[in-house]
């Protein structure tokens, strides 16, 4: 529930412009305000499952891009029900949308959207859940000189010309860009797994994530409140587990002030890990930056 630290979960992914949301609990339409982030970029938004904490912002939302004058259509993805959710909450007040807004029902499956996919996997919360990938495509490696004087040839305009068609001829001889080019780098994934006790599932869509958004509601076992829900310590064997670089603890208890729940954390995690507060921000690289929008 959302606190005087923090409000409820709704985490905003930044890809070449696009805004794609997981999860959208209430409150989310102000927290994309102060995070400058245009609600009319959105244009998918994946709820993991239907408790009130992950979806209840929906409505809003709709709301202010029907009375922006959006066209766009927006796609809402989630598990089980999700049509039936949406149905009934377009019909919960007096208003109709300005746009088209698709509903897609999910289970474990594969989405391809240009540059990237997004995956979606079952998780344990004793209510249809899911969990979702996001996966960059892998990214051509760089011109490799070496590769380039062994056959023969020397840097020039013709390698604009490679890179846009994959394959020219050069003196009679058919050059593909990959005779040229070193070893593809791989493209960005990062895993979030909404409200989940610890399962196999995780595990296996975790694998080598650069980033794995975990839920870790409880310090500790001693502390567990209700089951369907994973603890620091169980959290953090995930990650090293699935061999995750970044591991971000998510969705603490509200018994917890930040600083409790950060102390408690680095007695009781041996991965590396942060834990975000609201409008923190995580640049994906290779040393993953954090920093705050306030």
């Amino acid at each position: 529930m959302p606190n005087k630290e923090r409000n409820v979960p709704s985490i905003a992914l930044r890809y070449n412009g696009e805004i794609i949301l997981w999860d959208i609990g209430e409150g989310t339409l102000r927290q994309l305000n102060i995070a400058k982030l245009s609600p009319m970029k959105i244009e998918k938004i994946f709820i993991t499952h239907f408790h009130g904490d992950h979806y209840l912002g929906l409505m809003s939302l709709i709301q202010t891009m029907t009375l922006w004058n959006r066209e766009k259509p927006l796609h809402v993805y989630g598990p089980k029900y999700t049509f039936e959710f949406i149905q009934n909450y377009l019909k919960s007040g007096f208003f109709r949308p300005s746009f088209d807004i698709h509903v897609h029902e999910l289970g474990e499956a594969r989405l391809k959207f240009g540059d990237y996919e997004i995956w979606s996997f079952k998780v344990e919360h004793g209510v249809p859940a899911l969990g979702y990938v996001f996966k960059e495509k892998d990214k051509r490696g760089s011109f490799d000189l070496d590769k380039i004087r062994e056959l023969g040839l020397k840097p020039g305009p013709w390698m604009k010309e490679l890179e846009t068609k994959g394959k020219i001829e050069i003196d009679g001889k058919v050059i593909h860009l990959e005779d040229v080019t070193g070893s593809p780098k791989r493209g960005a994934k990062v895993v979030y797994t909404g409200d989940t006790e610890p399962c196999e599932r995780v595990k296996l869509f975790s694998e080598k994530a650069d980033v794995l958004i975990h839920e870790a509601t409880y310090l500790s076992e001693e502390d567990r409140g209700e089951s369907y829900h994973s603890t620091v310590p169980e959290a953090c064997e995930v990650a090293k587990k699935a061999k995750a670089k970044l591991l971000v603890l998510f969705h603490r208890a509200p018994r917890y002030t930040y600083e409790e729940y950060k102390q408690g954390a680095e007695k009781l995690c041996r991965h590396r890990f942060i834990i975000p507060k609201d409008f923190d921000v995580l640049r994906i690289g290779e040393e993953h930056e954090l920093s705050s929008l306030r």
